[in-house]
């Protein structure tokens, strides 16, 4: 490689001559920088060929003099280069033994995984939790987002109040009250990363204050007992009747906290009844316990009015939850959490030590969003899409399994259907679905026992998909089952 005829020859032989050379073509644009910065940037370019793995552990480096040359730059910015890596100990170097790449590097992976929630090789999902992304309103969010970040003051970039940006906490104290019914004092009001970190503050401060077990619904989401599980809490499964939450296995059950879904039970569908809301908040107040309610989709009812939050009835024994994840993109990250006022100050405490508060871009974009009407626009625009995709996923149900128990369609973001018993058992039909390309939930994956009959009882998300590939997903399905029907 040097210009001398000397060929450097490391400990790997000819491999090190070829990490050498492949090297030198790395450092020849850093010596052709501007001269205030070619001493940088040439150790940069050295640096990231011994981390990348192009200089291998063991290569010996031509002598200063000859790389100099080689490069066509003065041997002082060489020596200084070889002389700052070697304190940073990415070469080594000995009296009369020449410079080598140190032993102490390994090279760093040029690639990164991507572990979001995907399937590969599925045609048609029918998974429930994911809305149609495809409805983010990109232009009008990015023309707030230009607006918003043009008059915000620069002290607005500082680490924010850890329960939220102030506007942001008045509009969605307004937005609640209006549309939810509940109790939102903007001081009480926490903005967090999605009902997941809400939970997860909510568990912390339950385990402080000394609770080991909390209740959670039978069916109900599963992500709730793993989230409980991160902060050190046990769940106990309390079964569920045809209006909600059974009160009386919840009186024996010894918590004194319990997760619900009342405006809209998931995966049932089911709306609590009235009296049972009041039963629930009676236990609460017997006992002097917390009923922590995720709203996740309380918005989209389609056949009548919302139902109310359950915490308007009684904010002190219900911590409210929600966010934009269906209504606008799960990966804004960006919830609610309205707390007891006994509570508050506590959860405060650890949201600033979990993650000093939620990004202050984002937040001033969701508050001038919310304030300059877009939201409820994008909530009409969703309503209207997804009661459509509902539609059409129960008339595809009916023309392909005849027979089918549709339930849980007045509200939310998916049905549950019950198929005719010559579709079972469960574990038979998922295995066609799957080899057919079509992904699907099983409600006994949500914690109850699978049917004692054939029956197969599905939850089923229509709000990702579009109508033709509801319809496509469910012909494929019956298509799967061939000789069942």
């Amino acid at each position: 490689m040097t210009s001398s005829g000397t060929n450097p020859v490391p400990d790997g032989g000819g491999r090190g001559r070829e990490s050498v050379c492949a090297a030198w073509e790395l450092l020849l644009p850093a010596a052709s920088a501007p001269a205030r910065g070619r001493g940088r940037a040439l150790q940069s370019a050295l640096r990231e060929a011994v981390r990348s793995g192009r200089l291998t552990p063991g290569t010996r480096l031509p002598s200063s003099r000859e790389l100099a040359a080689d490069l066509g730059v003065s041997r002082g910015l060489i020596t200084e280069a070889y002389e700052q890596l070697t304190a940073e100990s990415y070469l080594r170097s000995g009296r009369g033994a020449g410079t080598w790449v140190s032993g102490s590097v390994r090279a760093a992976a040029g690639w990164a995984r991507d572990l979001a929630p995907r399937t590969p090789g599925t045609l048609v999902d029918f998974r429930p939790g994911t809305p149609d992304l495809s409805l983010f309103p990109r232009s009008a969010w990015a023309a707030t987002h230009r607006s918003v970040l043009g008059r915000l003051p620069h002290s607005a970039l500082g680490y924010p109040d850890p329960r939220g940006l102030p506007e942001l906490r008045v509009a969605l104290a307004a937005l609640l009250t209006r549309r939810r019914g509940v109790v939102a004092d903007p001081e009480r009001l926490l903005v967090c990363s999605g009902v997941a970190q809400a939970t997860t503050l909510l568990g912390f401060v339950l385990h402080g204050r000394g609770m080991r077990t909390v209740g959670v619904e039978d069916p109900g989401s599963p992500e709730h007992s793993s989230l409980f599980a991160s902060t050190g809490l046990a769940t106990s499964r309390l079964p569920l009747d045809d209006e909600g939450l059974a009160t009386e296995p919840l009186a024996r059950s010894g918590v004194r906290a319990v997760m619900t879904t009342p405006a809209h039970q998931f995966p049932t569908g089911i709306a609590y009844s009235a009296a049972r809301r009041s039963l629930l908040l009676d236990w609460a107040r017997d006992v002097d316990g917390v009923v922590m309610e995720d709203d996740y989709d309380g918005d989209f009812r389609y056949d009548r009015a919302p139902v109310g939050a359950l915490q308007g009835l009684d904010p002190e024994h219900v911590a409210y939850t929600g966010s934009v994840s269906k209504s606008l993109a799960p990966g804004l990250r960006l919830g609610w959490l309205l707390a007891p006022a006994s509570m508050t100050d506590e959860i405060v405490a650890r949201k600033r030590t979990m993650d000093l508060g939620n990004p202050a871009v984002d937040q001033a974009v969701l508050a001038d969003f919310i304030v300059r009407g877009g939201y409820d626009r994008q909530l009409r625009r969703c309503q209207r899409a997804y009661r459509e995709r509902r539609d059409t996923l129960t008339a595809a149900l009916a023309e392909y399994f005849p027979g089918t128990e549709v339930s849980g369609i007045a509200a939310g973001l998916h049905i549950i259907a019950r198929l005719p018993e010559r579709y079972g058992p469960e574990a038979g039909f998922t295995a066609r679905a799957a080899g057919a390309g079509i992904a699907l939930r099983l409600l006994s994956e949500c914690g109850t026992a699978p049917p004692a009959d054939r029956a197969v009882n599905l939850v089923l998300g229509y709000a990702q998909l579009a109508p033709v590939d509801i319809t496509r997903g469910v012909r494929l399905l019956a298509e799967a089952q061939q000789g069942l029907r």
